[in-house]
């Protein structure tokens, strides 16, 4: 997540959901003590989650297309990463390689960045509550997009905190529910991300070299 500016102009209007700016006092590289956090992690989901096959059928669901690091995200909705096994993201390039990974921790349960997997917290950012969705597009794609808790303030009777097909209608987005694929709540969270695709720039940089999005790729 934090990989990006993530603006959403489908739905209700220009949404905008930015990470913090990078702490300056820590590079992409991780430190000593976070190595071996990083080498179990990339060893580990490169082994379970080869694939983005792999990752749908372990309950991770794609929500986005790709984004400006070439990354296409996958979420499970499970928004509290338990242990280092269970990532609540996984991303994959448009050829279906798996690049990294967000772990994450709700912040109603933690005031301060948290203190997990021996990173520093630092490399932990805060992500505001927001809606992720996807509408029926040409020739059986899907249109991804997002919305904030402004704009469903402006609908009548919709629940933020738990939207439903119906309210993209009210909104005039679509026309039909049956052009709404599926639409979920994303909880405010503390988020790390993890590149497991070897990188250049250090496991923990927001940008790696080797991955070069695709102009028009990654269309579903």
């Amino acid at each position: 997540m934090k990989r990006l500016i993530a603006s959403f102009i489908l739905a209700f209007g220009l949404v905008t959901v930015a990470a913090p700016a990078a702490d300056d006092k820590l590079s992409g590289v991780p430190m000593a003590v976070e190595n071996p956090f990083v080498s179990r992690v990339s060893a580990d989901l490169q082994t379970r989650f080869p694939t983005p096959e792999s990752a749908r059928r372990a309950g991770y669901v794609r929500y986005t297309d790709e984004d400006n690091t070439g990354a296409i995200s996958y979420a499970n909705r499970q928004w509290t990463s338990i242990d280092e096994a269970h990532p609540s993201q996984l991303w994959y390039d448009v050829n279906g390689r798996l690049l990294g990974a967000d772990f994450s921790i709700l912040q109603a349960d933690s005031a301060a960045a948290p203190q997990k997997f021996g990173v520093d917290p630092r490399r932990w950012s805060k992500f505001p509550a927001h809606v992720h969705f996807g509408l029926v597009g040409p020739n059986g794609t899907t249109r991804y997009g997002g919305a904030g808790a402004k704009s469903y303030e402006k609908l009548q009777g919709a629940n933020f905190q738990r939207p439903d097909a119906s309210d993209f209608v009210k909104a005039g987005v679509v026309k039909s529910v049956k052009e709404v694929r599926f639409a979920f709540f994303f909880p405010a969270i503390w988020d790390l991300q993890i590149w497991v695709l070897p990188n250049a720039n250090g496991a923990f940089a927001d940008l790696n070299p080797d991955v070069k999005p695709v102009k028009g790729g990654g269309s579903s």
